[in-house]
This record gives C-alpha cells, structure tokens and sequence, in this order.
C-alpha cells in the first residue's frame, strides 16, 4: 500500500500533536508534583492534632429513667471513648424511673474508660429516686443551685411507711446496691442509704456538706473551671487506671439523642400513651364498621403500635391496655343490638378505668419509681368525646332500624340496586351499596367472595339479601 504525500504529512502532524501532548502532561505532572506531597504532609502531621483536639461531651438526659435513656447515655459513653473526649458531663434532671435501667446505667458508669460527670441542672432539677444512684455512680458528682438529690416523696413526719419499707425485699436490696456504689466511689454511706430507707432528700448545699457531692456549679463552664486537675480512677477493660483531668477551656459538643430514640422519648409520657391507645383503637374500630377506608385503620394500627411502644417503655399496666380495647368491643355490642345504651356505658366506664389503671403500680412500692399516672385532663375528654359519639351513632342506628322495622314493604330504592361485597358472604357478611355499608346474606345460602357484584333482592330489618350478579347473567344466557 503506497501513502501519498498529503497523506503522510498528515500523520507526521497528528504525531507531533500527540508527543507535545504527551509532553504537556508530563510537564505538569512534574509541576503538581510538589504541590500533593506538600499537601500529603500537611495532613500527615495535622491527623495528631485532630486526634489530640478533645471536648467536652455533653449529655442532656430530662426524662424518666427508662431503657431510652439507658441506650443515650451508652452510646454517648463509646461516641466520646471513640472521638477522645476528656470527660463525659451527663445534665441530669429525673424524677426516677425504672430500677432495671437504672442498674444498667450505674454499670456503664462504672465500667466507663471516659469521665463521667454527673450534673444534677438546670436549677429548679432534681436527682429524685433512680437519679440519686446515677448521681452517686458518676466519677464526679455535681449540683447546680436550688436542686435537690434523694427521694421523690418523703414519708410522713412520724415515719408511718418506715416499717413497710424496711421489711421490704426491694428496699434492702436498693440499699445494698447504693451503699456498695458509694463505698465504691469512696462517699459517705449512711446519707445515700437513707434515701432509700428513709425517703430522704438534700438540697445542693446539704449534698456538698454532707460530702455526696463533690462541687455546686452554677454552669457547666464553672464546672469545667472546678474538676480541671481533679484525679479519678477510669477502668480499660479489666484493668484501672488513674487520670487527671485537663478540663479547663475545653470544647464543649452536644451529645444528641437518635431520632428514632427521640420519638420514643417524647411518647414515653403517660398521657401520650393513653391517647395513642385510645386514637389507634378508635381507628381500627372505625376500619371495621367501614371497611375500606384505609386511612383509620393504617393510621388506628400505627397508633396503637406506638402507644403499645411507649407503654412498654414505662411501668405500664397491661391490664389498663385491656380495658381500653375492651370499650371498643362494647362499642360494637351497643351498635349491632338495641341494649338501651347499656354496652355504650360500660364501654365509656371502661375507657377511664383503663386510664385509670394504665400505670397503676400494684405490690411493693418501687425504692427508685416515681408516681406516674394518667392525668385527668387526658382522660375525661377522651371520655366525654367517645360517649358523645356513641350517643349519636347508636340513636341514628336505633332509628334507622325502627324505620325500617315499620315499612310494609322492601324500600324500593335499595331493592334492585347492584353492589360489591366487603368481604366473603358465607352466606353473611358485608356489602357496599349506594356507598352504604349494610349487613347481608346471600339469598341461595352460598358463599359469595369478595369484590363480587351482587344485586339486592330484599330487606329484612337491617339485613340486605342479596344474590350474585353473575349468576343471573349464566341463567339468561342458558334460558336462550
């Protein structure tokens, strides 16, 4: 194959293009060069002081001690062993909670590698029951002003309740807990011991003098400014070790719940329970006497899971639970027979005694359990809201069926009309006309599957029979 001239030139063109091309990145390449390892090692030496940058992670925990408080506070415990943080400041302000939590805390706290510092804040707080072991566990304890550390509720002024408590399993047994995490942190016993045993309670001042605290702040910047240089024993593992806090001027970064914890925290309150209880059954209560709808029975289902949620993240009473679905189902009574609102009574009586007893504590008192109940403004609307509408509901069904029991014949609107099955006829059940939903039976005795066209042959009462519309379609078609 010859290459002509022009042709050749054109090659040898596209060749210089090609090496001057190859020249250029090579050029720059060479150029870069110093500009990536100058930047490679700036990143090399500034690793070190981002590792060595350490804060202050704080902790907000305002609730009732509860398994969402025990996961916070143990992922804000690896959170800070993982970023380096100095110390742990855990803002306590409690009125108690559970004793399992509880226990489960005191042992994050006492197996932590990092610091914690409890501070009992803002002013006007408390550390009542469980918050007073929490106090007590922490490697520095703290107070702000006008708080108070102990029991929730002080027994009387000549001990009436003493002699119960005393004797009580539960109570000896908190009271050798609390005494084996003072002695562990090297604070005075008798003072934690009695407010178990005795339902004592101390102010900040108190605390400080009687030595079960070790600072009063009124911010966590003072705090920070007073434990700077304090010595504490840490574990690592099976091992302990000794540190000294460099505290002041530290960084101080927000430890935030999760969300999903976030949304459990803010249902885990008695009176949110008891209305997503009583919303979600209200819903799937709905969904039944409407079928298809939808919307009330997905969101009556969502509901009642949150409400069972949060019911099973408080010292809740399932009985209460029990008693609030049981008013729907004497809802249901009061509506399909004429029980001269006897079922629709029992059923709003239901309803407050479920609130009533949905955290209702039964046996021993708890030593570190606050009074958690449901309030009566919670209870009394849902109540007066729920007997209103069964009022309503049954008289128009009461007079819709005494209508019906007095026509001499069939009413001719719904006669002859065509409808879709609710749901399977065998042979009663339910079905859909002029978008109505009536109780039905099949004329023939069959069984007739849902989403089926059906035609209205009679009424009796407030029963529709019914017949298949197909069928009479097969019928005509053979009879020609």
């Amino acid at each position: 194959m010859t290459i002509t001239q022009p042709a050749a030139r054109l090659l040898r063109g596209r060749h210089a293009r090609g090496r001057a091309y190859r020249l250029t990145l090579r050029a720059g390449a060479r150029a870069l060069l110093p500009v990536v390892s100058a930047l490679l090692m700036l990143i090399g030496l500034g690793a070190p002081i981002l590792a060595q940058a350490r804060s202050a992670n704080i902790v907000e925990m305002e609730a009732i001690i509860s398994p969402i408080t025990e996961r916070y506070l143990a992922r804000a415990i690896d959170d800070a062993e993982a970023g380096g943080a100095e110390v742990v400041v855990v803002a306590l302000d409690t009125p108690g909670g559970l004793l399992s939590s509880t226990r489960g805390m005191v042992a994050d706290i006492l197996a932590s590698p990092v610091p914690i510092v409890v501070y009992v804040s803002p002013s006007g707080g408390r550390a009542a029951s469980a918050g007073t072991f929490i106090t007590a566990a922490a490697h520095v304890a703290v107070m702000a002003p006008a708080t108070n550390i102990g029991a929730a509720s002080p027994v009387g002024g000549q001990g009436e309740e003493l002699p119960e408590t005393i004797k009580s399993k539960a109570f000896q047994d908190a009271a050798a807990e609390i005494r084996a995490i003072a002695e562990a942190r090297g604070r005075p016993v008798e003072p934690y011991e009695a407010t178990v045993l005795e339902a004592r309670s101390y102010t900040a001042g108190e605390a400080l003098e009687l030595g079960l605290i070790d600072h009063v702040a009124g911010s966590v910047n003072d705090l920070l400014a007073m434990i700077d240089g304090t010595r504490v024993v840490v574990r690592d593992g099976q091992t302990e070790r000794t540190v000294t806090l460099a505290t002041a001027g530290l960084t101080q970064r927000q430890v935030s719940m999760g969300l999903f914890d976030r949304i459990l925290s803010f249902i885990a309150d008695p009176n949110i329970s008891f209305l997503l209880i009583s919303l979600g059954s209200l819903g799937l209560f709905v969904e039944v006497w409407n079928p298809g709808l939808i919307f009330p029975g997905v969101g009556g289902l969502i509901s009642l899971v949150l409400g069972l949620m949060a019911l099973g993240s408080l010292p809740g009473n399932w009985a209460g639970g029990a008693l609030i679905l049981l008013a729907f189902i004497l809802f249901s009574i009061e509506f399909t027979v004429d029980g001269f609102g006897v079922f629709g009574a029992l059923g709003i009586a239901s309803i407050v005694l479920g609130g009533i007893l949905l955290f209702w504590h039964f046996g021993t008192p708890s030593p570190v359990l606050p009074d958690i109940s449901v309030s009566v403004w919670a209870i009394a609307p849902v109540a007066v809201v729920m007997g209103l509408s069964v009022l309503i509901f049954s008289r128009e069904i009461g007079r819709a069926r005494r209508s019906q029991r007095g026509l001499p014949v069939p009413d001719p609107v719904i006669v002859g009309m065509t409808g879709l099955t609710a749901g399977v006829l065998a042979p009663e059940g339910k079905v859909r006309v002029r978008g109505e939903t009536w109780n039905a039976r099949a004329v023939d005795g069959g069984r007739i599957e849902r989403g089926a066209s059906v035609i209205v042959r009679a009424e009796d009462g407030a029963w529709l029979e019914v017949e298949r519309a197909e069928s009479l379609t097969d019928v005509g078609e053979g009879e020609e």
